[in-house]
């Protein structure tokens, strides 16, 4: 194994609680119901696919252009949200796991479909950590098609079967699965049928590498 990607939410941070504000607020706006469960089923697929789901309730139909609008207010509340965020909220765990991965010689990369992962990164203290990012902003097919995963592998020049991919989310372990990537799997990713290496904790990571 010679680099590890990762998923940034959920695994090496958390930024649900900003994720749920932000989808509330337009549900409101739109009278929709919206609840945790719902928040739950938009882990780890695109802001037009939670969209969708959020959707599911409403009463009327909506143009894509008001799709489109929809989309980026909630992305513009929640790019406001991220502000809150500092390097406390990167896990010792997280934090010096990270670091002995890089000790041991590892490429490490992040494979998010997120279009504020640059930001986040920034907010965590590790915008030059990674050797290769990448994210919403140069994806077209959010997961689980494995195309972010694939570009983060074509970023570090290895090929799939010479990575592993650190997923939180379902949709996720299908990406790594279908990229032809060994995986490891962190709380719902844990018990999918195809995850490679289901986790109880991150720092778990450094017996498989």
């Amino acid at each position: 194994m010679k680099a590890v990607i990762f998923d940034l939410d959920g695994v090496i941070c958390f930024t649900d609680r900003y994720h749920y504000k932000a989808w509330k607020e337009i549900a409101d706006e739109i009278r929709v119901p919206f609840d945790e469960a719902t928040n739950n089923r938009m882990r780890g697929v695109s802001r037009m696919a939670s969209l969708e789901i959020l959707l599911e309730g409403a009463d009327r139909s909506f143009s894509a252009t008001e799709k489109e609008a929809l989309a980026e207010r909630k992305n513009g509340i929640y790019a406001a949200l991220l502000d809150e965020m500092s390097p406390s909220d990167l896990s010792d765990e997280v934090r010096d796991t990270l670091r002995e991965l890089r000790k041991r010689g590892l490429l490490l990369a992040i494979g998010s479909s997120s279009r504020n992962t640059k930001k986040i990164l920034g907010k965590l203290g590790l915008s030059d950590f990674f050797d290769a990012v990448s994210d919403g902003t140069n994806i077209t097919r959010s997961k689980p098609d494995p195309e972010v995963f694939l570009k983060a592998a074509e970023m570090l020049r290895i090929s799939p079967k010479e990575a592993l991919v650190v997923e939180d989310a379902a949709a996720g372990i299908e990406a790594a699965n279908a990229g032809g990537f060994a995986s490891a799997g962190l709380g719902e990713a844990a018990v999918q049928p195809l995850v490679t290496h289901p986790l109880a904790h991150f720092s778990d990571l450094l017996q498989l590498v």
